[in-house]
């Protein structure tokens, strides 16, 4: 039997339990605190807004809801224009479209992969020249690396519009000594449950405009008038997280420096075995930051390799291991087919080759040195067998 076979499916970043989860679970229970409120969520809010060094924070249902209550807080609606970070998941973006908004996507730039200050400059030149300002600048930090947050947000203040912060996949990770998530007007958290720490699914809002978070959480709960009857005088969302979820977001915050030591422990790993191999290109960390390497990504180069992303994601799935492509960038969905898009230069867009030849490799901080070991052997056999194919056709 070969010995590469590996007997057990490795995913790409599983839920990680702290063991301390059904402590909070269990007071919610006792006290009856189940519903989308109560001293969990309280006391998540507060100890996640402490932990990024934001004012407040405001709990709910998604990463995805954070964002849509952002622009909600904003003013954006129908006919108004929004930038948007164009390699990053579509969760990103869909609620520019929920306000009845338009995107506009922006490339990425090859030192952190996210959005290129060069593409923002150009697209607010051109929106200044239209007259069509953006309402709000969307910022992705890619896999856990922080946007180049100095340039951008010089931009965006030299046309006064304010910057939401998707730190969805970033939390712990820093800027220059600055938690990720609190850069902007509004930052966003997720608690998916393949992010760094869960609460099965979940989000945060967090910012230094209290107001704007209590109408937050106004908004949050279905936009209900301080009445003794049900009244509402505007529309609502139903997006708050529930007490026991955030009881297990408390449990899974506790151990977030260990997670983000073991995250980064496993990149080490990959990074000391793969990234001499020919092609092999691994995720920068820009000077003065601080990533949480939630995912390890890379990109291989098939020409200087011998062999692909395709390869090695086959190679990996035929053996129950989960890897996946980077991104594909918002521009290229279908969904999207009519948007406008700035590369980071002219004939150039560094975000369609990121998706080319990037490959995410599976990062969980439950993962064992078994599994790490298992993946690395897998690719660098895959490696060996490029390079006999080229050296047959070449003879």
């Amino acid at each position: 039997m070969n010995q590469l076979i590996s007997k057990k499916r490795i995913f790409l970043s599983s839920p990680h339990m702290s063991g301390n989860e059904q402590k909070y679970i269990q007071e919610a229970f006792e006290t009856n605190w189940i519903a989308p409120l109560g001293p969990n969520v309280d006391a998540f809010e507060k100890e996640v807004a402490q932990y990024v060094g934001a004012s407040e924070a405001v709990a709910v249902s998604s990463g995805t809801a954070a964002i849509h209550l952002a622009l909600s807080l904003l003013g954006v609606e129908k006919g108004d224009k929004v930038f948007c970070s164009s390699l990053t998941f579509i969760a990103s973006a869909n609620p520019i479209v929920y306000q009845g908004a338009e995107p506009v996507f922006i490339d990425s730039e090859p030192e952190t992969w996210n959005m290129s200050p060069e593409a923002l400059e150009r697209a607010f030149h051109d929106a200044l020249k239209d007259g069509s300002l953006p309402k709000a600048v969307i910022v992705v930090n890619l896999y856990g690396q922080s946007a180049m947050m100095d340039e951008i947000t010089a931009i965006c203040n030299q046309y006064g519009v304010p910057i939401i912060e998707d730190a969805a996949e970033s939390l712990g990770s820093k800027y220059k000594g600055k938690a990720s998530g609190n850069f902007g007007k509004f930052g966003i958290f997720s608690f998916n449950g393949n992010k760094i720490i869960t609460t099965s699914g979940g989000g945060m809002l967090v910012s230094d405009d209290i107001d704007a978070l209590q109408k937050a959480r106004f908004l949050a709960t279905q936009a209900r008038d301080a009445a003794p009857y049900y009244q509402h005088s505007q529309i609502g969302f139903n997006y708050r997280l529930s007490n026991i979820l955030a009881g297990i977001g408390r449990a899974q915050l506790e151990v977030l420096k260990d997670r983000i030591a073991s995250r980064r422990a496993v990149f080490q790993r990959y990074y000391d075995q793969l990234s001499h191999l020919p092609g092999f290109t691994f995720m920068p960390e820009l000077q003065d930051t601080f990533s949480n390497r939630w995912l390890t990504a890379l990109t291989v180069d098939e020409k200087e390799a011998g062999i692909s992303v395709k390869d090695i994601l086959r190679v990996l799935g035929e053996e129950n291991i989960e890897a996946r492509p980077v991104w594909k960038p918002l521009h290229l969905q279908p969904v999207f087919k009519n948007v406008k898009y700035y590369s980071h230069q002219e004939q150039d867009s560094i975000s369609e080759g990121l998706f080319n030849n990037g490959l995410c490799l599976p990062s969980g901080s439950n993962m064992t040195d078994e599994d790490i070991e298992t993946i690395i052997n897998h690719i660098k056999h895959t490696v060996i067998k490029g390079k006999e194919r080229l050296n047959m056709i070449s003879i």
